[in-house]
């Protein structure tokens, strides 16, 4: 099959979706050597695998410019009677403020020791506000115009930029201060046992402000979407574990103490480099200092984490700034698919690649009016995760096909097809096969959307 390699400057979305900006290429030069899925790999220079695709660099600000806003009639009516209009184009401006926010704190011509992982993940926490915000003022506004008795909302919101945006109460500057007041109780707290400043000590008083003065606590399984934005954890104290190392890693960078992580498993384990790991492991009241920083799986016999020791532990891959952000839109990204595909048990992003293997009669299934259903507001959230990702990783092929993947449940069949024929160019053979087998029926889809469109009858084949 012939493919013609592009990419796209905007998505479309259903009536209730907000498309989003694709992933910029034009600044991304250094390639991460962790994938999402937590493997190592990929270390090829971006650079010449972009000039080898023939790929158009695009920029954030040219596709923020061709952002595209699709509602329901009924919500555009609601919209045309509304005099409260500018309070959807100020979450408007927030969206593609964050997304552009983002892109800066991460740019691959920064150095990585400089990206803030608590900015970074607020802009995206800011960005997905926005997108719910922005839904929530749709439906008010339908609301209104079928129940004239409705009372409209202020026009004002009391604040004008992504900066400003509050969540949970306080907005991005005033959490990045939280931050810095959690690293001053830990000072105090330090002060108060007129100590030095030993490694060891400190980590004590961290972890001591941390968990029971704070009452920071890891949820073992996420179903809480507020266990995965920095901001909600903050305020509830509420946490995944990645999320509760990236403020442990925060507030430790404020008291001048390095902290690293490394996949292990599925576990995300931080500690300080040290040239005496063993002091790390010595148990004392019961558990030892690598314990209390990462928890319960250290001590799970059926986690990997169980079997780091102080020799282990200096052969583990140090994970940058860039990968930590990685595995939290990971995190998110699958949350919000396994919300958004709820009603379908068992669906996985590729099942309809794996059909194609199977039975063609069970593609068509999949291909066409049966296609599954699926909650419109969470799929764009996983979709928005994604794209981010997709920032971090422009290179990574099975990433791309799972963000093509979640663009034809959205039946967003035309982007799709341009996204998974990237893939082809970059996946394994066998992968390839099954994707250009599936791509080929996203095409017949594609026309026949078309041509009903236009009212044309008949039944289009595949030759």
């Amino acid at each position: 099959m012939q493919m013609i390699i592009m990419m796209t400057c905007g998505l479309g979305a259903s009536s209730m979706a907000i498309p989003m900006l694709v992933p910029s290429l034009g600044d991304c030069r250094r390639i991460s050597r962790y994938g999402f899925d937590g493997h190592v790999g990929f270390g090829s220079d971006y650079g010449k695998w972009k000039k080898n695709c023939g790929m158009a660099p695009t920029t954030g600000n040219a596709s923020a410019k061709n952002m595209r806003l699709c509602t329901s009639p009924m919500a555009s009516s609601a919209l045309a009677e509304s005099s409260n209009s500018s309070r959807l184009d100020l979450y408007k401006q927030v969206l593609e403020a964050a997304r552009d926010k983002f892109s800066q704190e991460i740019c691959f011509q920064s150095k990585d020791k400089d990206i803030s992982l608590a900015k970074a993940l607020l802009y995206v926490a800011a960005e997905d506000e926005a997108f719910l915000a922005f839904n929530r003022e749709i439906d008010i506004y339908s609301l209104h115009n079928e129940r004239r008795d409705t009372p409209s909302l202020s026009d004002a919101l009391g604040w004008d930029g992504v900066e400003s945006m509050p969540m949970s109460g306080k907005n991005i500057n005033e959490w990045l201060g939280e931050l810095e007041t959690i690293a001053k109780e830990v000072e105090a707290e330090l002060v108060s046992r007129d100590i030095g400043c030993h490694l060891v000590e400190v980590l004590d008083a961290v972890n001591k402000v941390l968990f029971e003065l704070r009452g920071f606590k890891r949820s073992p399984v996420i179903v809480d979407s507020k266990c995965s934005y920095l901001h909600s954890v903050l305020s509830s104290g509420n946490s995944s574990a990645i999320l509760l190392s990236v403020i442990y890693i925060e507030v430790c960078r404020r008291l001048n103490l390095t902290i690293v992580g490394s996949r292990v498993g599925e576990e995300f384990l931080i500690w300080p480099p040290t040239g005496n790991p063993e002091e790390l492991f010595i148990v004392t009241s019961g558990r030892s200092l690598f314990g209390v920083v990462n928890g319960k799986c250290v001590d799970d016999p059926r986690s990997k984490a169980s079997d780091i020791n102080s020799h282990s532990l200096l052969g583990l891959d140090i994970a940058t700034n860039r990968d930590i952000i990685g595995i939290a839109l990971a995190n998110l990204m699958w949350l919000y698919w396994k919300r958004a595909s709820r009603t379908n048990p068992g669906l996985m992003l590729t099942s309809p690649l794996r059909l194609v293997q199977k039975s063609e009669e069970k593609l068509k299934n999949y291909c066409g009016p049966q296609t599954p259903l699926l909650r419109p507001q969470e799929l764009r959230l996983a979709i928005m995760a994604s794209e981010r990702m997709l920032i971090l990783q422009p290179h990574n092929w099975s990433l791309r096909r799972d963000y093509g993947m979640m663009l034809y449940y959205e039946r967003e069949y035309e982007i799709a097809i341009q996204e998974l024929s990237i893939c082809l160019a970059f996946a394994p053979e066998e992968e390839a096969e099954v994707l250009e087998s599936f791509v080929q029926r996203l095409h017949l889809m594609r026309l026949k959307t078309t041509c009903k469109s236009f009212g044309q009858q008949g039944e289009l084949t595949i030759p």
